[in-house]
């Protein structure tokens, strides 16, 4: 549970920054423009008898609290009008969140995490097996197609390298078009040293780089997060909340899938996982060695339809590029 108090601290920290950043902001206001001060005092006074208009007076309170506000009103409209004119944005006077979702208390209003909660869950997790430094050095930028060879290959009725340019444009347009709500899924499969994980990276940094919380984890890695979910009693706060995350994330990448043992409780679970992201239309990119084939050799039937049915099968294809030079 270090974790989840961890980032409760965190989140405190940053409300009390953000409250701190205000009142120094209005202290400087206040110093070059003294008026401002003073119109705030009188918009906090006229708050005050609002408050004291509805006790003392229920009956009459509507009519006295009308007037009121109308008060409130013309000190705003001086208070905005004196701004103005020293060319101070309006905004400079507002707390300035870091979330503007769940100003920065981690938490939506029905008490459910906020992305931006979940994000630093998997900030955390990344951080502690350094996919963070992975991340920096493979990514969009860095796709380097020239490293595919550009000899005509059978299968692939083209070159690795031309094949591999589609596949490149698939996964710009995936991170392109992510947001629009349609089950578009991929599942990257060919034997090792590919590319396939590479590409999963480039798509995990750039959904990253624009505000989508992304796990990802090995198929092995996942089954065990399940696994200790499952069996574990009484379950902590942090282990609900990694379970969660392969639920409720923006994209889930499960990488090296058929590393995991694979048996009537693996494909159980991991049909309630592809089947349950699907029945919320979140995303989900899988990597493999094995062939399509295998897939419906090795998974039950249950699995294999969600896969035929609701994803893209894009193959890869060439010499293992880690030996390249």
């Amino acid at each position: 549970m270090a974790q989840t108090k961890d980032l409760k601290v965190l989140f405190q920290q940053r409300r009390d920054q953000a409250f701190k950043a205000l009142e120094d902001r209005k202290q400087e206001i206040y110093t070059f423009i003294p008026k401002v001060k003073i119109l705030d005092q009188e918009i906090k006074k006229m708050g005050l008898k609002i408050a004291m208009a509805a006790l003392k007076n229920p009956n009459d309170a509507q009519t006295e609290m009308k007037f009121i506000e109308e008060e409130i009103k013309m000190l705003k409209r001086e208070k905005f009008i004196l701004l103005t004119e020293h060319n101070i944005p309006q905004d400079y006077l507002q707390v300035d969140f870091i979330c503007k979702t769940c100003e920065d208390t981690g938490f939506l209003k029905d008490g459910s995490p906020c992305h931006c909660y979940k994000q630093e869950l998997i900030k955390r997790s990344y951080t502690f097996s350094n996919i963070t430094d992975v991340l920096d050095r493979e990514n969009f930028s860095t796709f380097d197609l020239s490293v595919f060879s550009d000899v005509y290959d059978d299968g692939l009725q083209k070159s690795p390298r031309d094949h591999m340019r589609i596949v490149l444009d698939r996964a710009l347009a995936f991170t392109a078009h992510f947001k629009d709500k349609t089950n578009d899924n991929l599942l990257f499969f060919g034997a090792t040293g590919l590319g396939k994980t590479f590409l999963c990276n480039c798509i995990a940094k750039e959904l990253l780089d624009n505000g989508y919380t992304v796990v990802y984890q090995t198929a092995f890695r996942i089954i065990d997060t399940i696994s200790n979910y499952r069996f574990t009693n009484p379950k902590t706060e942090d282990l609900k909340a990694e379970y969660d995350l392969l639920i409720t994330t923006d994209l889930l990448i499960i990488d090296d899938l058929g590393t995991e043992m694979i048996n009537s409780f693996t494909n159980t679970e991991l049909f309630n996982l592809i089947n349950g992201r699907l029945l919320q239309d979140k995303k989900t990119i899988i990597s493999t060695n094995f062939t399509p084939s295998q897939i419906s050799e090795l998974y039950s039937e249950r699995i294999s339809s969600r896969l035929f049915g609701h994803y893209e099968f894009l193959p890869f294809s060439g010499q293992d590029l880690r030996w390249e030079v």
